[in-house]
This record gives C-alpha cells, sequence and structure tokens, in this order.
C-alpha cells in the first residue's frame, strides 16, 4: 500500500475503472458578462457531449466556476469552447488550476 494516501485513492479509482492514466481535473473560474446568459446550461451541454464530469456554478461575485473531470484532449476542448461561451457571453479571462481527479464525479451538474 503506498503511504501517500492521495496515491493510494488515485490506485483504487484507476482500479476500479472510474479514472484512467489520461484522466485530469481543472478548476475552472470564468469571468466577464457570464451570469443571466446561459453560460451554465451552455457548459453542461458542452460537457456531456465530451463525456465530462463535474459541475458548473455561477459564484457570488459574478463570476462562473467551472470544476471538470475527463480525458485530457476532452478538457482541452472543453476549456477552449468555455473561453467562446454562448453566443450571448462574453468572457473577459479564464483562470485554470489542474489537479488530479478525484473520481467524484457520476455527470455533469449545474449547481445554484
Amino acid at each position: 500500500m503506498p503511504s501517500n494516501s492521495n496515491a493510494w485513492v488515485l490506485l483504487r479509482l484507476l482500479q476500479n475503472g472510474r479514472i484512467s492514466i489520461m484522466t485530469k481535473r481543472f478548476d475552472a473560474t470564468i469571468s466577464g458578462r457570464v451570469q443571466g446568459v446561459g453560460f451554465r446550461f451552455y457548459a453542461r451541454q458542452t460537457a456531456a457531449e465530451l463525456g465530462i464530469n463535474g459541475y458548473v456554478r455561477n459564484t457570488r461575485d459574478g463570476d462562473v466556476q467551472v470544476v471538470a473531470e475527463g480525458e485530457e484532449p476532452d478538457l482541452e476542448i472543453f476549456l477552449q469552447l468555455l473561453q467562446q461561451g454562448p453566443h450571448s457571453a462574453h468572457v473577459e479571462r479564464v483562470d485554470v488550476r489542474w489537479d488530479e481527479p478525484t473520481g467524484e464525479f457520476a455527470r455533469f451538474l449545474v449547481r445554484g
């Protein structure tokens, strides 16, 4: 058993088929005119088409947060599409933090 608990969790997720070697995770904050323009529903639809799990939510300061897990090439495409946003949005900035996947999501959800 690995001494690092994170490594152990990742090993178990790999063994159970919940994630693969190419599975990655990001936490992105999208800034601009992104609330009240259908951005969360755009993100959910796009994630579903790409087979990405996670969630999208509005933040109190007017941004949108996206936490996503999936295959790295799919996540790269997802990020590019989030930078564009739906036609009614105006994305000014996307801040992304990459992390190890947790396998905690079974689908992509819109949160409050």
